[in-house]
């Protein structure tokens, strides 16, 4: 276990606890490794309902409601469908909160327009969403911890906000 990734976690889990509050994460390029950081600490259960892997685009569909036009249109990694699916999480779940990721972390799949490294986040609360993209750099696991890092960090910002 990671002791930075754990110490995050924690951050989470007492900053969405102290609202009373539920997040559900919805993943791709991390395939539920933000969950598995999530559910490393004891007690979750009581601010953690569930997570949602899509790594597929027919999984973005078929559980969090993603319309294949959508990702026909703007493609799975797109500030769009990184919309739909964390509205999709929290409408498919007991959530308060919820984050959803989708990105290309490599090596492969890349493109001139959306290189490997990218990753659109978005961030759903009562009163909000959120998004954002980011082009990381570094092999497969950095992109992907740096994904698991920047949506932890997003979760309690906008759970700590005097806004919500």
């Amino acid at each position: 276990m990671d002791p930075d990734l754990f110490q995050l976690a924690l951050k989470v889990g007492r900053t969405v606890e102290s609202k009373g509050w539920l997040l559900a994460t919805a993943e791709s390029c991390t395939g539920g490794w933000i969950a598995k950081v999530i559910t490393d600490v004891a007690g979750s259960s009581g601010w953690f309902d569930q997570g949602f892997v899509t790594y597929s685009n027919a999984a973005k569909t078929r559980q969090l409601g993603v319309p294949e036009a959508l990702l026909d249109d703007d493609g799975a990694v797109s500030e769009a469908v990184a919309r739909a699916m964390v509205q999709g999480a929290l409408g498919a779940s007991a959530a308060h909160i919820a984050v959803a990721v989708t990105g290309i972390a490599g090596p492969d799949g890349g493109t001139k327009d959306k290189p490997v490294g990218t990753v659109w986040f978005a961030w759903a609360s009562p009163s909000r969403v959120d998004t954002a993209v980011h082009r990381f750099s570094g092999d497969r696991e950095a992109v992907r911890r740096q994904t698991l890092i920047v949506a932890l960090e997003g979760v309690v910002e906008r759970a700590g906000s005097d806004d919500e």
